[in-house]
């Protein structure tokens, strides 16, 4: 399974990208360089991301740092589905 599509498929949805998600390496900013992505975007992102890969995120777990990029978004996935 590769985290990395999956969460750039999951990003294009949430954020109606039509595709450009596909574009993005793990060196890609997100919050703070995608307009798209703000506050109610992260919500539906996080809860896209449960539903999609079956865990569940405690509030405690996560910050700014973690949508800070793909690297980061894709290393925090890697890290709960451990």
């Amino acid at each position: 399974m590769d985290t990395k599509k999956e969460v750039l498929s999951i990003l294009d949805e949430i954020l109606n990208l039509g595709g450009a998600a596909q574009q993005f390496d793990l060196d890609t900013p997100l919050l703070g360089a995608l307009p798209d992505l703000d506050s109610m975007a992260v919500v539906g992102l996080i809860n896209m991301l449960e539903e999609h890969f079956g865990f569940v995120i405690e509030d405690d777990e996560i910050d700014g740092s973690t949508f800070a990029s793909v690297g980061s978004l894709v290393d925090f996935v890697n890290a709960k589905r451990a």
